[in-house]
C-alpha cells in the first residue's frame, strides 16, 4: 500500500476530479475567462496529466512561466476550480444551497433592499428547518434580527417575539448537539490512541470521563443530531469498554434514526456509512453471522445508490468498510483462502483512494490482510505485512502495534525460525508491558512459547491441551476478550491439538453457532433506556 504521493494541494485537487467535473470546469474557464487568463488551461491540462507533482517538469513544460508567476497561476487556478465546482454541486447540497441564499440576503441587504433580503432569508429558514441545518439556521436568524433591529420593516409584534422564541430555542438545541457531538469526538480520539479499555483502571478512566462528558438534559433530547451523536457516544463508550452488546444496540439505534427519517441517508450521507460500518463491526463482535449477513448485504445494496456514489470520499469509504466487513466475515468462519482473493482489488482500490485514506485505516487493513495469511498458513507473507505495522509510527492503536507484534512471533514460530525467537519473545514482551498491555491470556501465550523448546515433539500435544486448559475459561472475562478478538489463540491451539487447520477448527464452530442463531438461541433486544 503505497504511501501519498500527492503532495500539492492544487494537484490533489484537479486529481481528486471526476470526468463531469473536469468537462463543466472547461466550459465555465472558458466562459468567464479572459484570453489573456487561459494559461490557466495549460497549466490544468499539464497538472492533470502528470502522475506525481513535478515543478521542475512543469516549468519546462510552461517555459515562458516563472517560478514566481507560477505560484500566483496555481492560486488563480485553485479558486476557479472552486468556484466551478461551487456552480456544478450547489443544487446537489444543501449546504450550498443555504450558503447560497445566506450570501444573497447578505447581497440584497447591503443593497438597502432589505424586504427582498427578509424574503430570501425566510426561504432559507424554511430549507434549513426541513433539513435539520441548524448551524447555518443561527446565520439566518441571525441576520434576521440584525435587519428587524436596524430598520422599519412592517413586522408584527408577534413576529418579532416569534424570531426571538426561535433565536432561543435553536441555540439550546445547537448548545446540547454540541456538547454530545465533543462527547463522541473525544470518545472515538481515545479509542485510536489507546484502543479497547485494557484493565480496571482504563475502565475506571473511561466511565469517569464519560459520566463528566454526558450532558445533564440528557433525557430532554430531541431531534435527529441530538439522538445522533448521542448514539455515537454510547456506541464508543461499549465498545471501548467491549460490551459488545451495548455497542450493538447503539449501533442498531444509529441506523434506526435513518429509517425513521430516510431523507437524512442523502443529507448525512458519511454518518449512515459509519453507522452501517459500526453495526457490522458489532455483529462481528457478538459473532452473530446471520445479521451479519443480512447486513452486509444491505450495504452492498446500498453501495450502488446515488447517495454512495455522490463524491469521492462516500465511494472510498464505502468500498472501505465493505471489503473489511468481509474480511472479518472470513475471519470469523475460517474461510481464509476465499478471503485471500480479496486482497488484490483492495490493495488496488487504497491506491486509487490514496487521497482520501487515512493511516489509521491502512493500519487496520494491514493487520487483517496478515490475519487472513496467517490463518491460510502463509506465515512469511503474514510477516510481510505485519512488518508494515512493526516498522511504521506507534502513535495509533497500541493495541493493534502489540497484537501485531505478537502474530509476527507466532508466525515465526510457525515457520520454525527458533534461533530468533528467544529474543523475539523478550521483545515483544518488554513492548507490550511498556504499553500496558498485557492480558492474563498473553502472559500464559509467552509462557508456552518459552517452555516449548525444550519440549519433544511427543510430550508437545500434553503441553498444548494444558496450555489451552488454562486459557479457554478467560473466554468471558471482558478484559480477556480483546486478546481473542484480534488473535484468536484458541482455535489456533486447538488447531494444533486436534490436528486440523486452523480453517477447519473456527470453520467447525462457525456451523455450530450459526445453527443456534437459526434456531432463535441468540437474541439481541433493544435497550429500554441509556444507562451508563
Amino acid at each position: 500500500m503505497m504511501a501519498n504521493r500527492f503532495t500539492d494541494t492544487l494537484f490533489q485537487l484537479i486529481h481528486s476530479l471526476e470526468k463531469s467535473e473536469k468537462r463543466h470546469f472547461k466550459l465555465y474557464i472558458k466562459r468567464s475567462s479572459a484570453k489573456e487568463d487561459l494559461k490557466i488551461i495549460q497549466l490544468y491540462d499539464a497538472l492533470d496529466k502528470m502522475e506525481e507533482y513535478d515543478e521542475r517538469l512543469l516549468l519546462k513544460k510552461m517555459p515562458e512561466i516563472t517560478k514566481t508567476q507560477l505560484a500566483n497561476l496555481k492560486n488563480h487556478l485553485y479558486k476557479q476550480l472552486l468556484a466551478s465546482l461551487r456552480l456544478l454541486k450547489t443544487h446537489e447540497n444543501v449546504d450550498l444551497q443555504l450558503s447560497e441564499h445566506v450570501d444573497n440576503a447578505r447581497i440584497l441587504y447591503n443593497k438597502g433592499l432589505k424586504i427582498q433580503s427578509l424574503r430570501i432569508l425566510e426561504k432559507a429558514k424554511e430549507l434549513a428547518k426541513a433539513n435539520q441545518k441548524f448551524n447555518t439556521l443561527v446565520q439566518i436568524l441571525s441576520l434576521e434580527k440584525k435587519i428587524e433591529t436596524l430598520h422599519i420593516t412592517r413586522s408584527t409584534t408577534e413576529k418579532t417575539e416569534e424570531l426571538a422564541r426561535e433565536a432561543l430555542d435553536n441555540s439550546e438545541h445547537i448548545n446540547r448537539v454540541t456538547r454530545l457531538s465533543n462527547l463522541a469526538l473525544l470518545l472515538y480520539r481515545w479509542y485510536v490512541l489507546h484502543g479497547h479499555a485494557r484493565n480496571e483502571l482504563d475502565e475506571k478512566d473511561i466511565k469517569s470521563f464519560f459520566k463528566n462528558y454526558l450532558p445533564a438534559d440528557v433525557n430532554a433530547i430531541n431531534g435527529f443530531y441530538e439522538k445522533l451523536y448521542l448514539y455515537q457516544s454510547y456506541c464508543w463508550y461499549g465498545f471501548i469498554r467491549q460490551d459488545f452488546l451495548m455497542y450493538y444496540r447503539y449501533s442498531q439505534k444509529w441506523m434506526n434514526l435513518y429509517d425513521e427519517q430516510p431523507f437524512m441517508v442523502a443529507i448525512e450521507t458519511g454518518h449512515y456509512i459509519k453507522g452501517i460500518h459500526n453495526l457490522l463491526n458489532s455483529l462481528f463482535d457478538l459473532r452473530n453471522y446471520q445479521k451479519f449477513d443480512i447486513v452486509l448485504k444491505q450495504f452492498e445494496a446500498f453501495s450502488k445508490t446515488p447517495a454512495a456514489n455522490d463524491h469521492d470520499n462516500f465511494r472510498a469509504h464505502t468500498f472501505i468498510y465493505i471489503n473489511s466487513a468481509k474480511i472479518n466475515q472470513h475471519l470469523m468462519q475460517g474461510t481464509f483462502d476465499e478471503g485471500l482473493k480479496l486482497v488484490a482489488e483492495i490493495e488496488q482500490k487504497l491506491e486509487e483512494y490514496d487521497l482520501f485514506v487515512d493511516r489509521h485505516r491502512i493500519l487496520v487493513f494491514n493487520y487483517k490482510i496478515a490475519s487472513l495469511y496467517f490463518g491460510a498458513g502463509e506465515y512469511d507473507t503474514s510477516i510481510d505485512y505485519l512488518q508494515r505495522i512493526i516498522n511504521g509510527p506507534v502513535d495509533l492503536r497500541i493495541d493493534l502495534q502489540c497484537y501485531a507484534r505478537l502474530l509476527h512471533l507466532m508466525a515465526h514460530y510457525e515457520l520454525g525460525n527458533y534461533e530468533i525467537i528467544e529474543s523475539l519473545i523478550k521483545s515483544v514482551y518488554r513492548f507490550m508491558a511498556k504499553m500496558k498491555n498485557l492480558t492474563v491470556v498473553e502472559e500464559e501465550m509467552f509462557a508456552f512459547l518459552r517452555n516449548s523448546f525444550d519440549v519433544s515433539p511427543r510430550l508437545l500435544k500434553p503441553e498444548l491441551e494444558k496450555f489451552l486448559d488454562k486459557i479457554k475459561h478467560l473466554e468471558g472475562d471482558r478484559f480477556e476478550m480483546r486478546a481473542f478478538a484480534y488473535l484468536d489463540v484458541i482455535s489456533w491451539v486447538e488447531s494444533k491439538v486436534y490436528g486440523k487447520t486452523m480453517g477447519q477448527v473456527i470453520y467447525d464452530k462457525y456451523l455450530k453457532s450459526k445453527k443456534r442463531n437459526y434456531n432463535g438461541a441468540f437474541l439481541l433486544k433493544e435497550p429500554k433506556k441509556a444507562a451508563v
